[in-house]
């Protein structure tokens, strides 16, 4: 019986063994990376065993091998370019030797930064999770080549490099993994949040497809900036000056091919397209969900066709080439910032390292593919061959590119090993943006509101919402006032006290159910008062967005229950302040009944003592009120906080 279980083992050994191999003729379609697996090469099973001439050299997930021709027929097809400015992004790159230097940096510096993360974190001064991007490196070259300092970023935990090539100080991200003061995020961070202020590089995001909906907030802010006509001064406060005429700031957002299959991705789809949002989702397809085949637990791995639905056009290009990555890259990035629409940019690539350092790889095929990548598809090589080959490069001049940029990293490990860790007390400072014994009633209003008033709301909508204003106040006095009215009340005064107000809320325009947002649509427009798709994790989200670049998103639940469907965006707003080592508020209100008002019959669902869900959240305060006059006072308070509130009203 022994000797039968062994041989079962062997069998099943011997056949994972070859279950990842695909023949040398097998065809992989091109422009479909859900059929990266021939369909007559299927994983070994006890009822189909792989046989002797399956195998051969690749792996079970083909490179695509792309030439430059691939890319530009589809930018002609899908994105509507032209012939000759096709060839003109080729050239930009290919004839500019200035712009291949750059890019080949962006490359070098990306596999040395994350070659000396991976030794810092051997020998203990690198703590905690993390997540190392070898083998990816086309992505910060087209970063580093295409986005500008103004563009909004939003990644995810694998971000050391795609922060670098947004310019922040490769000293200052490798201080932050040393969790040390001179850390980005003065080491509250630590290597899966990376935030920079001054390049609005905004995360370094730990849950997984969680910075989509913040990208989508981020993009609106833009278009709200444009609106209102204000914009950031150089303390990053709004002020009242226009963006200028040229204005073509984006909003990218990173994603895995593995964390795009979230339901999270449709939603930022249809926002995006409905508000024509300045968006670029960037999707780094390295095969790999975690270290999972994606292809074992996704039917679509072609993420850049899935906005045909919503009139999203999607691009696919070749990790292995970072040239032609930065050349189709850079074409899409430009189609965003003419104002045409968001886009899709689906890099096919390969992961060099694990997971994280301590990832054993045991996921099927995980280990072979990463050593056949590793000597196949490294794009730090394909750059050096294709560039010597043809004579714009000598190898001594790229060893020297080399050099200059490890000696950057190297200086940048040093900076880091010598800093001081942050001191005791910066706990406490992180814990909420304003003072215990703040004083709501003093923060001054911005000095454009009127002018802004002025400009976006017409005389005839300041009539209506005056007389709006005026009828509650009566009502008030009269002692009639219910909670949801002094709380639209409150919320009326305070956007037009600051015009950098806003609302999200499911039947917005109708008032929802408790005339909490009644009238706003009305008078302050679709721009600054939303109506949202139903699912609160969505607007949420959107909401921190805005929160992140100047604005202060009120969100109104129809039931603070239906809260659920965005605890893990919640949590993150609590914990913005801190994470980002106090560089960003986070002033969004959440406000909602709840369903616990005596002889309310709201069913046990819609009952639910939702405070009790959220109160473990570090940054987020609380509060419930019993009357009008408690209702108001909070809601203008909170709306004023820099940090995060949720009102439960009854």
């Amino acid at each position: 019986m022994n000797f039968a279980k062994y041989a079962l083992a062997a069998a099943l050994c011997a056949a994972s063994s070859t279950a990842f191999i695909t023949p040398k003729n097998a065809r992989v379609s091109r422009y479909n990376a859900g059929q990266q697996v021939p369909s007559r090469v299927m994983a070994a099973t006890l009822d189909t065993p792989t046989t002797e001439a399956d195998a051969g050299p690749s792996v079970m997930r083909p490179p695509i091998d792309f030439v430059w021709s691939d890319v530009a027929s589809q930018l002609v097809e899908k994105f509507g370019y032209s012939q000759a400015e096709v060839d003109m992004y080729d050239g930009e790159v290919d004839n500019n030797k200035d712009n291949l230097i750059k890019i080949y940096k962006a490359l070098q510096m990306a596999r040395g930064f994350e070659n000396a993360c991976n030794q810092q974190y051997m020998q203990g001064k690198i703590r905690g999770f993390m997540h190392l991007d070898n083998g990816q490196e086309a992505i910060p070259g087209l970063v580093d080549y295409a986005i500008k300092n103004g563009d909004k970023k939003y990644s995810y935990y694998r971000e050391h490099t795609h922060a670098i090539a947004s310019g922040v100080d490769p000293g200052a991200v490798m201080a932050e993994l040393f969790m040390k003061e001179t850390g980005t995020c003065k080491g509250a961070g630590g290597s899966m949040h990376i935030f920079d202020k001054s390049t609005y590089f905004q995360g370094g995001w730990a849950l997984v497809s969680e910075q989509l909906p913040y990208a989508a907030g981020a993009a609106k802010s833009i278009l709200m900036d444009r609106a209102l006509g204000i914009s950031d001064d150089e303390s990053f406060e709004k002020q009242d000056v226009a963006p200028p005429a040229d204005d073509d700031r984006i909003s990218i957002v990173f994603v895995g091919e593995g964390g795009a299959q979230n339901g999270r991705t449709a939603e930022l789809l249809n926002s995006a397209a409905k508000d024509n949002l300045p968006l670029l989702l960037l999707v780094i397809d390295n095969g790999r969900a975690i270290n999972t085949y994606t292809g074992d637990v996704a039917t679509n791995g072609s993420v850049f066709d899935q906005g045909k639905h919503y009139g999203v056009p999607g691009l696919q290009v070749d990790g292995y080439d970072a040239a032609d990555v930065a050349k189709g890259g850079k074409a899409v990035i430009d189609y965003v910032r003419s104002g045409k629409g968001p886009a899709i940019l689906q890099v096919h690539t390969y992961r060099f390292n694990g997971h994280s350092p301590a990832d054993p790889e045991h996921e099927r095929g995980r280990k072979d593919e990463k050593a056949w990548a590793r000597a196949e598809q490294d794009p730090i090589k394909k750059f050096e061959d294709k560039y010597t080959a043809n004579g714009v490069f000598t190898e001594d001049e790229l060893k020297e590119f080399k050099k200059e940029v490890l000696a950057e990293v190297k200086a940048a490990v040093k900076f880091a090993d010598e800093s001081d860790m942050p001191p005791v007390e910066l706990a406490k400072e992180l814990e909420y943006p304003d003072a215990p014994d703040t004083d709501y009633n003093l923060k001054p209003a911005p000095a454009f509101a009127d002018a802004v008033n002025a400009r976006t709301i017409s005389p005839e909508q300041m009539e209506t919402v005056q007389a709006h204003i005026a009828g509650l106040r009566e009502k008030a006095i009269a002692g009639d006032i219910s909670i949801g009215d002094a709380i639209n009340l409150a919320i009326h005064e305070e956007m037009l006290r600051d015009p950098t107000t806003t609302i999200h809320a499911e039947d917005l325009q109708a008032g929802s159910s408790y005339d909490i947002p009644k009238l706003t649509q009305q008078t302050y427009g679709k721009t600054r008062a939303a109506d949202e798709i139903i699912d609160e994790g969505h607007f949420i989200g959107k909401a921190l967005g805005e929160g992140m670049n100047g604005y202060r998103p009120i969100v109104e639940l129809m039931n603070t229950n239906f809260g659920i469907f965005g605890m893990a965006e919640i949590s993150s707003a609590g914990n913005t302040y801190a994470t980002t080592g106090g560089q960003f508020d986070m002033p969004m209100t959440i406000v909602g009944a709840g369903g616990t008002a005596p002889n309310q019959a709201l069913g046990a669902e819609h009952s639910q003592p939702f405070h009790a869900y959220v109160m473990g959240i570090p940054g987020l305060k609380i509060c419930s009120a019993a009357s009008p006059d408690a209702a108001y006072g909070i809601t203008k308070s909170m709306i004023r906080d820099n940090g995060p509130c949720f009102l439960f009203a009854p």
